[in-house]
């Protein structure tokens, strides 16, 4: 019971040829797919209406939205985060949004009907969206408003963001809702957009304790980076006893993302992935639901999303890719891109300083835990 989403639309969400949330990035994974011999078949969802936006997010802002749609200017658009480098205006924006925003509601409706127990959205992920601001190339926040219609349904929401950036949106919507936990492992706010996740952090009035995260420093490592996990995630999720488990599955945290310093390899985002669907499973009642999200190296992106859709259908995973899917996207992965799905060792730089930083990340976990033990009896 394993159910993809995804129609030609998502293309639509498009900053420009120069923004590095480009929407090619989902045409070169869904060629690979099928350049690996899978026949690809999404469900293509409606779009989200007006009034699911407005679940989350304020009238004036959606408002805002809707006239730069239409080529209406407005001096007051950067109050809004609109109009940025991050998010530029283009003609579209709103039903484009809408686009990736029906297609996680359309997943979760699936979920809460007892239709599917997996569902995969390719595309979104927009978790830097607030409730009346774009931001960090989010303008609605579809994950937000997929957890709200499952905090409508009356179930129990647990959040995990494994982007390297923290999901600030989707906490700072549910920071003070006891229905909802959120878990956010990132690359440390200290050093690193948006800036915020910090382990004290933690919610507010009857959700104190519900929003948990775990900021790494820089150049952290899969080894180091996966202790992290396993001493959070896993114990979080036993406490909290969801109905489902949300995730946004940003690849940007690869070492080779040029937006950000954490190091995990290929091999590490398959352990992730094989976790996670385990978590669910003992947790969620099997329930997840899973978006894309950040993820900005061409060639990063389409192996790391590959093994979590492989990993997703319960499929095997091919030592190479197809070189026809090579030769095809050549201009995107760059000439000296190996044919390994898997990172070779000899791709991982050398980082010094590993014992230092273990010691901080463990520091931070254990802080975090002590944090958090009061509210998780």
């Amino acid at each position: 019971m394993a159910a993809l989403i995804h129609r030609p639309e998502y293309a639509g969400y498009d900053f420009g040829p120069e923004h590095p949330f480009s929407p090619a990035r989902l045409e070169m994974l869904l060629d690979l797919f099928r350049s690996l011999g899978h026949e690809v078949a999404p469900i293509a969802a409606p779009a989200a209406t007006r009034e699911d936006i407005l679940s989350v997010h304020d009238e004036a802002y959606v408002a805002m939205v809707e006239a730069l749609d239409q080529g209406k200017p407005n001096l007051e658009a950067d109050r809004f985060g609109l109009g940025t480098p991050d998010n530029p205006i283009f003609p579209g924006m709103d039903l484009a949004t809408r686009w990736l925003v029906g297609g996680i509601l359309h997943g979760a409706r699936m979920l809460m009907t007892g239709k599917e127990r997996r569902v995969l959205q390719l595309g979104g992920g927009l978790h830097h969206a607030q409730k009346d601001q774009a931001a960090g190339f989010c303008l609605y926040n579809d994950l937000a408003v997929a957890i709200q219609a499952f905090v409508a349904h009356g179930w129990r929401v647990a959040y995990l963001d494994i982007d390297l950036h923290h999901g600030d949106g989707v906490q700072n919507l549910f920071y003070e809702n006891d229905r909802v936990l959120t878990l956010s492992i990132h690359e440390s706010g200290h050093y690193l957009y948006p800036g915020t996740g910090h382990i004290q952090d933690l919610g507010s009035g009857s959700a104190r304790g519900l929003s948990v995260n775990i900021p790494l420093e820089p150049f952290t490592e899969a080894g180091d980076y996966l202790e992290a996990f396993e001493s959070v995630v896993p114990r979080a999720l036993s406490w909290f006893s969801p109905d489902v488990l949300v995730v946004q599955a940003g690849a940007d945290a690869h070492f080779a993302d040029p937006l950000g310093d954490l190091a995990l390899t290929t091999q590490a985002f398959q352990t992730l992935y094989q976790r996670i669907f385990a978590l669910a499973d003992a947790h969620a009642h099997g329930r997840v639901l899973l978006t894309l999200g950040g993820g900005y190296e061409a060639q990063v992106v389409a192996r790391v999303w590959t093994i979590l859709y492989l990993t997703f259908m319960g499929l095997p995973l091919p030592e190479h890719l197809p070189a026809v899917w090579m030769d095809h996207w050549r201009h995107l992965l760059g000439p000296g891109t190996g044919r390994e799905l898997h990172d070779p060792a000899s791709a991982m730089p050398d980082l010094p300083g590993r014992e230092a930083r273990t010691r901080r990340n463990r520091d931070v976990v254990n802080r975090l835990l002590d944090s958090v033990r009061t509210y998780w009896i």
